[in-house]
């Protein structure tokens, strides 16, 4: 089964979908826009339109 990271980065990357993520650290939401696969990281898109990197470990796909 695929963790998050890999449905996220899949959906974000292949199928050009941008999908609503919830950082688990912090609470902050956003919608992703790419992936770094080297950093492990997702690039989010944050509610105010500021810009951020999270690692794959603290995204969580919202509902």
């Amino acid at each position: 089964m695929k963790g998050p990271f890999s449905e996220i980065c899949d959906r974000t990357e292949r199928k050009d979908e941008r999908i609503k993520v919830k950082n688990r650290l912090t609470g902050e939401i956003g919608l992703s826009y790419g992936c770094t696969l080297e950093g492990d990281t997702v690039q989010v898109e944050l509610t105010d339109g500021s810009l951020d990197s999270w690692r794959e470990d603290d995204c969580e796909i919202m509902s």
